[in-house]
């Protein structure tokens, strides 16, 4: 098996069992009370930008999307960064 095919299978893997993930992290995280948001991205790290990224939250899709606003904004301030690793 390729390099290739490994990192298709595991991203597969990773997004068929992204639900029981955030219902893992959220519990760790979280326990009985609702305090802390999270969104756990999905993405192949050996293709070039514009590739389809999954994600899954314990959050609505609208209180998720300001989130991930708030830390573009952030990174955007800062000196550039490259690569994905």
């Amino acid at each position: 098996m390729s390099d290739a095919e490994t990192m298709s299978g595991n991203l597969r893997a990773a997004i068929e069992h992204s639900q029981d993930i955030a219902k893992l992290l959220d519990t760790l995280l979280n326990g009985s009370t609702k305090n802390v948001g999270f969104a756990l991205l999905f993405f192949p790290l050996d293709t070039i930008d514009g590739t389809l990224v999954n994600y899954v939250s314990n959050c609505e899709r609208g209180s998720m999307a300001v989130a991930l606003k708030e830390v573009l904004a952030r990174w955007q301030g800062q000196p550039e960064m490259s690569g994905r690793t």
